[in-house]
């Protein structure tokens, strides 16, 4: 008499009973440490708003969002200077994560990122060229400006990454980033040195930093943001595909030139406005999606989702801290993440094994 013993079948079941409820599990997991990660966020942002070179009370706070008095010194720096510092850093933060991880799928490279791949550099190079040349010293103005670098950079390290034959590796998009890098940083350089009248507004947004915006232009800038993180979150699936490769993934079913281009827009509008809102921040989008990438693993919804929350709680605190280490002014948080991200990337550099993708 054929077929599969009683006990076979109940053994098989319970097994695949038990893959189901440690994939539950796993995804109930996953769902609270994205709970968790949004309160850490709110707390970071009332220390954004409270912390200072003048400590300001949580009820100081309270009275100045819901009955602002202009006669009233805390209310004044509330709404007029920390306030629009928060909420650049709620914009810029998630754009700038968000590009990282993109790039990172994008490549198949955990340790690319917009900085790496010089796409912060294009941009930069861009607003230079806009403001040394055509006087446009309102980031309204030169905004497209850094859309146009960072979209041309990015296609132009992907293409130079292809030269050669074979497809683009992470190695070799990484040389070229770095190469473009070079190149346009020192161009940039020379420029802003042949007329430092031009750039002396720009000094502060040359290293990066979240302060000095008015919230009317940080609000005209969110859509674009917006726009670049709904596309990103939009391919998350595919790019799990795309892991796998182009032919396994075009196999799948997964129309791989049309991700690229995807992905290609949505680096290009985040990368392109966080740099014109904020200047050149770094590390950011390096550091953020490999460290969630340990925790939540390989797939690109979770990763995603994870990098747009924990992002600005990175950039904010890089920021407090920078309010607050020097007693006679202030450290701009590009300078921070980068001391806090070179030490980082060194050692993700030293790990035997990279997160993978």
């Amino acid at each position: 008499m054929s077929g599969t013993p009683a006990g076979a079948v109940t053994s098989r079941a319970q097994e695949e009973h038990g893959e189901h409820a440690g994939v539950a599990r796993s995804g109930s997991l996953r769902f609270a440490g994205l709970v968790l990660a949004i309160a850490v966020l709110a707390v970071v942002v009332l220390l954004s708003i409270g912390v200072g070179a003048r400590a300001i009370s949580l009820p100081t706070i309270w009275d100045a969002l819901w009955s602002y008095d202009a006669d009233v010194d805390e209310h004044v720096m509330i709404l007029e200077l920390r306030v629009p510092r928060t909420v650049v850093g709620l914009v810029v933060g998630p754009a700038l994560g968000m590009c990282g991880a993109l790039i990172q799928a994008y490549t198949r490279n955990p340790l690319a990122d917009p900085g790496i791949l010089g796409v912060n550099a294009g941009a930069t190079f861009a607003v230079t060229l806009a403001v040394g040349f055509l006087g446009l010293a309102a980031p309204l103005g030169y905004v497209w400006f850094a859309l146009l670098g960072a979209g041309a950079v990015t296609v132009m390290v992907y293409a130079l990454g292809a030269v050669g034959g074979g497809r683009a590796t992470p190695a070799k998009l990484t040389l070229a980033g770095v190469a473009i890098s070079a190149v346009l940083g020192g161009l940039t350089t020379a420029i802003v040195l042949g007329d430092r009248d031009a750039f002396d507004d720009m000094r502060f947004w040359g290293v990066g930093a979240i302060g000095g915006r008015q919230l009317d232009i940080v609000l005209s800038f969110a859509p674009l943001i917006l726009v670049g993180l709904v596309l990103g979150l939009a391919v998350s699936r595919s790019l799990n595909a795309l892991a796998l490769g182009d032919e396994l993934a075009a196999a799948l079913g997964v129309r791989t030139g049309r991700i690229r281009v995807v992905v290609i827009l949505a680096v290009t509008l985040l990368a392109g406005t966080a740099t014109a809102l904020a200047g050149p921040i770094g590390f950011v989008g390096l550091m953020v999606p490999h460290v969630v990438r340990w925790f939540v693993g390989p797939d690109q919804r979770w990763i995603l989702a994870y990098t747009i929350v924990v992002s600005p709680v990175l950039l904010l605190l890089s920021d407090v801290v920078g309010r607050i280490i020097l007693p006679s002014g202030e450290l701009r948080v590009g300078l921070v993440t980068a001391i806090v991200g070179a030490p980082v990337l060194i050692l993700l550099a030293r790990r035997r094994t990279v997160s993978g993708l």
